[in-house]
């Protein structure tokens, strides 16, 4: 079964579009799981705590170790026994999201980030990465009434930044990648991402 991984800068929709995947997933009667990065382990819930509190200042540098060490709980711990059991995992955000976020938006060689999180994933790159794309100012726009975390308060100009690299990304990886317009609505959206789906559900 795959491993699907929801990319997009902050309010692009990753997470109302991972619960309607899994709401069709249910319907279809295919086992699941669903998680998210940072998180998704008990190490990983204290460090996306310590990550998103805005009451700290941490370092990109810093960045790139602790969401390391949560994506290493998770693949071992989650992740890697789910698909060995024969289940979908749907992931909001994985590696990529270090790439672009403390790498193309916080100027992070990636040379060095691939090095702290090689020995973190194990080998496992996602079959289907799904990049919602979206203007970074209506996605903060969206944010608007929301109370924001440490790195939503970073601004418009990082999302700008992020958003540039996550379309890197998607160039270099085209195998893997599917780009959508974050703007449709979210059932059409889920349905795109359904039927590419199933080129890996067996």
């Amino acid at each position: 079964m795959p491993f699907i991984t929801l990319e997009g800068i902050d309010g692009s929709g990753k997470s109302t579009i991972s619960l309607l995947l899994q709401e069709r997933l249910r319907e279809r009667g295919i086992e699941y799981v669903a998680v998210r990065e940072p998180g998704g382990t008990p190490i990983g819930e204290r460090i996306r705590s310590l990550l998103l509190d805005p009451d700290y200042s941490i370092s990109p540098i810093e960045e790139v170790y602790l969401y390391a060490t949560s994506r290493s709980a998770l693949v071992r711990g989650v992740i890697l026994p789910a698909l060995a059991c024969g289940r979908v995992v749907l992931s909001e955000r994985y590696l990529d999201s270090s790439l672009a976020y403390q790498g193309y938006g916080k100027g992070v060689p990636l040379k060095f980030i691939y090095e702290v999180n090689t020995p973190a994933i194990m080998g496992l790159y996602p079959d289907l990465t799904v990049l919602l794309d979206i203007d970074p100012y209506i996605s903060l726009k969206r944010l608007e009434d929301k109370k924001k975390d440490r790195i939503e308060l970073e601004g418009l100009r990082l999302q700008e930044k992020v958003r540039y690299g996550y379309l890197k990304l998607a160039d270099l990886y085209k195998e893997r990648y599917l780009v959508i317009d974050a703007t449709r609505e979210p059932k059409e959206i889920a349905e795109i991402i359904l039927k590419e789906m199933e080129r890996f559900i067996r």
